[in-house]
């Protein structure tokens, strides 16, 4: 049997150690930076008003994008965090009320969850559309029963992580619970995501155990 030759370009994947997921989201620094602000802002506030939060938030924004580019981590990340921040304290700013601070996430999980769950119904499961097009893999799963129902089941639980963030944190907004808000918002980020992001794994590699058998079964062996 002739033994499959090997190109640079796959020896060099091949040895390249595959990102664990906690890497893929921007890793332990990624997650620090991401409360921070939120609980800068919420801090501040209680202390010395609305005024003070907004720019306390944005210094604290400014700084971990400084922070995170003089290590030369990936620009994207450090933009993209500024402003985010940014976004919402114009949105307190201009709500006059510190809540206002969480009304883009509060809304953001409702159109995101709608979206997920509307590519679902469509039979074109977003976690396999984006996957498939971010890898170039193509779309042969949809073909396949259960390689679709694996990208059902992730894509259905981001919507279920999108709309239980909705349902609490809308609820919380409503009551005029600010801090509880903080504490929803931190505590239905990462931790939510990262569960989130094993029940995708686990569909990635479901799909790509079918697709590789069905490649296996259609191929004729070789002498």
């Amino acid at each position: 049997m002739t033994e499959p030759t090997q190109t640079p370009e796959s020896a060099e994947k091949a040895g390249r150690a595959e990102p664990t997921l906690l890497e893929q989201m921007g890793g332990l620094a990624g997650l620090i930076s991401s409360t921070i602000p939120v609980v800068a802002f919420v801090t501040i506030n209680s202390l010395a008003g609305l005024q003070p939060a907004i720019w306390g938030a944005l210094g604290v924004a400014a700084l971990i994008a400084v922070w995170r580019l003089v290590r030369k981590e990936a620009l994207q990340p450090a933009v993209s965090g500024f402003l985010g921040v940014g976004i919402c304290v114009f949105i307190a700013n201009q709500t006059g009320e510190a809540k206002g601070f969480f009304l883009f996430g509060i809304w953001a999980s409702l159109v995101y969850g709608g979206v997920f769950l509307v590519s679902v119904l469509a039979r074109w499961p977003l976690v396999g559309v984006i996957w498939s097009t971010l890898n170039d893999t193509g779309f042969a799963w949809r073909q396949d029963k259960s390689a679709r129902l694996a990208y059902d089941i992730a894509t259905l639980s981001w919507v279920l992580v999108f709309g239980a963030r909705f349902v609490v944190q809308r609820y919380l907004y409503n009551a005029d619970e600010t801090g509880w808000l903080a504490v929803a918002r931190l505590s239905m980020g990462w931790p939510l995501t990262i569960l989130v992001g094993l029940v995708t794994v686990w569909a990635v590699r479901r799909v790509g155990r079918i697709e590789k058998s069905h490649a296996q079964a259609s191929s004729p062996a070789t002498a």
